[in-house]
């Protein structure tokens, strides 16, 4: 019965971390809103990955309440992509899910890998505004 239920609890689990990832990189998007002079935050993840998916969730909370946390997110595009996508990952030069860049300008003034922690993640944003 244990098996049964920890089968169960790991298939539930990937199902849930599997929603809401989608790769909405695009070379003219991201150039595009370089060339505005946009904030541009990317992420990458992999298929399974419950970190990435928590990462994605901080991302979008922000995002959806930014105004609370004195983020202006009408400067700030945001990208995801999936990593096995090798030619993304060889343009941002990312080997691991889960890393996040921030780029100000064409000026990469943030980089991290696994970084999941809501406050870091904050701090990172509004460092870059």
């Amino acid at each position: 019965m244990r098996k049964i239920l920890i089968s169960i609890f790991f298939l539930f689990s990937l199902g849930a971390n599997a929603m809401e990832k989608e790769t909405t990189f695009k070379k003219e998007l991201f150039d595009k809103a370089q060339s505005d002079g946009k904030i541009v935050v990317i992420s990458s993840w992999i298929k399974y990955c419950s970190s990435c998916a928590g990462q994605m969730k901080i991302l979008q909370n922000a995002k959806n309440k930014g105004e609370l946390l004195d983020i202006k997110f009408d400067n700030i595009e945001y990208f995801s992509f999936d990593v096995t996508k090798k030619e993304i990952s060889n343009f941002f030069d990312v080997q691991y899910q889960t890393t996040l860049i921030i780029f100000k300008g064409n000026q990469e003034v943030y980089r991290s890998i696994g970084e999941t922690t809501e406050d870091l993640i904050y701090e990172a944003l509004k460092a870059s505004i």
